[in-house]
């Protein structure tokens, strides 16, 4: 005997959200309120709203009206005349660009905390939270809501891997979660990547990632093969060589450069060394290391905002 399927809510959301379908018409509470009168989930994890995907919808509400009516709850500001979106943003969104004066809504109590979680949980099922809005998501929930990693799992109807693995992902340096926003990173790379314990060298690979196209096997080869040469083994990899720090001879040691050494890092996303000047007049340096021309030419444009086509025939 096969045993059920496991319910994508977590326990006891799914009756709290309700399966909103066309029979709602006989839930007591759906009611049409003025479009006005909506404001946004403050606890909306989704940050981007693809325009074609508002197009498509609005296209289809404008043919068949509003099949699926958003859930709200009362304004907690002004709970007598407004309310917050819980559910539904996209298709308020299209009914507000449609130019529409009233909506139907499901009006429904619900905490702070369950807010978020439904917001959550409504766009895992859709698939329309990027990783590292899942990520910060889960984060309010234990930050601001004192949830552990289990009971957010329980929450939303992940396994506790799931949300372990994704959280770590809030350890990425902006400019690599930059990639993975835009999916020029994926989930696979990014965890692969979260091996790698310098910053430099770390944004150095994605960085590669994206310009040459790697696999995740690729870079769980690369990172692998860094790994051993760090420990003195014999497989080399082509990735700038790792000065150790804090070096002495270096401005690294001093822990006032540091945010100047990191923000220079992400910007060219290479390792960078601050040579301080030297006793006897020597001057300075900010040494930038490359692997490769394609590898300068990225730097040059970087930092002089050409191409080097455009200099170099």
């Amino acid at each position: 005997m096969t045993k059920p399927a496991k319910p994508r809510l977590g326990r006891g959301l799914g009756a709290l959200l309700g399966e909103v379908t066309a029979s709602t018409a006989a839930d007591t509470r759906v009611r049409t309120v003025p479009v006005s009168r909506v404001r946004a989930n403050p606890f909306q994890p989704r940050r981007t709203f693809a325009p074609e995907e508002l197009d498509d919808l609005k296209q289809s509400i404008r043919e068949n009206g509003l099949l699926q009516p958003p859930v709200v709850r009362p304004d907690p500001e002004d709970p007598q005349a407004s309310y917050q979106l819980v559910a539904g943003e996209r298709r308020f969104r299209s009914v507000e660009a449609l130019g529409w004066s009233e909506i139907p809504v499901i009006v429904r109590d619900v905490d702070d905390r369950t807010l978020l979680v439904l917001a959550l949980v409504e766009n895992i099922q859709r698939e329309a939270l990027d990783p590292l809005e899942e990520a910060e998501g889960y984060r309010v929930l234990m930050d601001e809501f004192g949830l552990t990693q289990a009971a957010v799992a329980e929450a939303v109807g992940r396994n506790r891997a799931t949300v372990a693995n994704t959280l770590r992902l809030l350890r990425l340096p902006p400019s690599v979660q930059q990639h993975l926003r835009a999916g020029t990173l994926t989930m696979g790379h990014a965890r692969a990547l979260l091996s790698v314990e310098d910053v430099g060298r770390l944004i150095h690979l994605a960085n590669q990632i994206v310009l040459e196209g790697w696999t995740v096997r690729d870079v769980e080869r690369r990172v692998r093969n860094t790994q051993s040469a760090d420990r003195g083994g014999d497989d080399k990899v082509s990735v700038a060589p790792a000065p150790l720090r804090p070096d002495a001879g270096t401005m690294d040691a001093d822990p006032g450069y540091l945010p100047l050494r990191q923000t220079l890092e992400e910007k060219l996303g290479t390792r960078v060394t601050l040579q301080p000047p030297s006793v006897d007049g020597k001057r300075g340096a900010i040494i930038i290391p490359f692997t490769s021309s394609g590898e300068l030419e990225r730097l040059f444009q970087l930092i002089t905002g050409r191409s080097a086509s455009d200099i170099v025939s």
